[in-house]
């Protein structure tokens, strides 16, 4: 993943607004092993009105199989489907670089519905 090195160009909170970042949490996970970078097939429960989505997410570095199920994640869900191998990702699961470089999800402090909008 590229990683911008520059801050971006100022937006509105209009713009803001078109991106749909929600809770959702994970029910279910299986390795990715024809993806190109490690990575895990993740069902990420976004709430009734949502349901629930498929993320490829590149997070082997710092999180196993066994943890991942019941954590709640942050993830962008109004995002174009991308074909990843023969995975379909249907949302981008958020998280920032260590200083490797290796994804850290974005954590949320306590447990809120799934489907909450980030604001």
């Amino acid at each position: 993943m590229t990683e911008p090195t520059d801050k971006a160009a100022p937006i509105t909170f209009d713009d803001f607004l078109k991106v749909d970042i929600r809770a959702g949490t994970i029910v279910e996970v299986e390795p990715f092993p024809e993806a190109r970078k490690p990575a895990f097939k993740l069902k990420i429960d976004f709430g009734p009105a949502i349901g629930v989505k498929k993320s490829s997410a590149q997070i082997t570095k710092h999180y196993g199989l066994d943890e991942l199920v019941g954590r709640q994640v942050v993830a962008v869900v109004n995002i174009p489907p991308r074909q990843i191998g023969r995975f379909m990702s249907e949302v981008l699961t958020l998280g920032f670089p260590d200083e490797e470089g290796e994804v850290v999800l974005s954590a949320i402090e306590r447990k809120v519905p799934n489907g909450g909008r980030l604001y």
